[in-house]
């Protein structure tokens, strides 16, 4: 009765593993997944920034022409504007850090009431719809006088930045053993040596995956640095919504635009594909 059961329930309660032959599928659903998601949106992007026309009946377009791509690379606006954006994502990867790292230390290490109440608070800036979030912290940044200046837009942007950045570090000190820290502290260690030989260089995973997240987050932040910064402080995302114009929509300049403001994106991700433990990530994106 017993084997009888068994031979009933396996087919069922087994997880059936890949073979061989399942490579082949998993491998053309794969890539044709990859095609569609990012390869055929790209190739349009590319289609539309060299085409010189492109009319509704015809698949492709019939002349193509590199004037728009000169044009745009000569404009010193748009160098100002990607300069402006390099230079603010760094200064708020920076500050994100300085800020998160006691605030993950403490989410981590020392349980208190209400931690629950605490930990969706931190994450209220990115739950909130950011136009929300701009709106509300523009009032307050135009009666302090931080509207229209690179230093309020470093700060609305850090309000974007510092919930992941937390996440992330929250779930790279968590792995840290409390046995190595009461090792380190018997043997005389004492708070800032602890802090300097174990949790930093523990935390750097943590520190690595946040920071490349919220250098992109502040790259291509667009809606709280518009409704702080524009129009006297230009980044490139801000940049690209001019060319975007409701009464003379430039989708070619706009697929130029994008290119600049993917290519960054792009190669942050292959080097933290490279560089990153895929536990600390999902441990990071999956704590909510």
């Amino acid at each position: 009765m017993t084997a009888l059961a068994e031979n009933t329930l396996s087919p069922v309660a087994r997880k059936r593993s890949f073979t061989h032959e399942d490579r082949l599928p998993v491998a053309v659903g794969l890539y044709a997944f990859l095609f569609l998601a990012i390869a055929l949106p790209l190739g349009l992007m590319f289609l539309w920034s060299i085409a010189d026309g492109w009319p509704a009946p015809h698949v492709l377009p019939q002349s193509y022409t590199t004037e728009r791509w000169a044009g745009v690379l000569g404009d010193s606006g748009l160098l100002r504007a990607a300069i402006n954006s390099i230079v603010i994502a760094f200064v708020v990867t920076f500050a994100t850090a300085l800020i998160a790292l006691p605030t993950a230390w403490a989410m981590a290490r020392f349980p208190f009431r209400l931690k629950r109440a605490v930990e969706i608070f931190i994450l209220a800036p990115i739950i909130i719809p950011g136009i929300v979030v701009a709106v509300g912290i523009g009032q307050v940044f135009l009666a302090l006088g931080l509207a229209y200046s690179v230093a309020g837009v470093i700060l609305v942007q850090i309000v974007g930045t510092l919930p992941l950045m937390i996440r992330l570090m929250t779930a790279a000190l968590e792995t840290i053993p409390d046995d190595l820290l009461h090792a380190a502290r018997s043997l005389g260690a004492g708070t800032f040596g602890i802090v300097r030989h174990i949790v930093l260089p523990l935390a750097v995973p943590g520190l690595l995956a946040g920071g490349l997240m919220s250098f992109v987050g502040s790259f291509e932040e667009f809606d709280k640095s518009f409704i702080v910064g524009a129009p006297v402080v230009e980044t490139l995302p801000i940049k690209l919504y001019m060319y975007l114009d409701p009464y003379s929509m430039q989708l070619p300049l706009a697929s130029i635009v994008s290119f600049l403001l993917l290519l960054p994106a792009l190669v942050i991700f292959v080097i933290a594909g490279r560089v990153l433990r895929d536990d600390l990530m999902a441990a990071g994106m999956g704590k909510i």
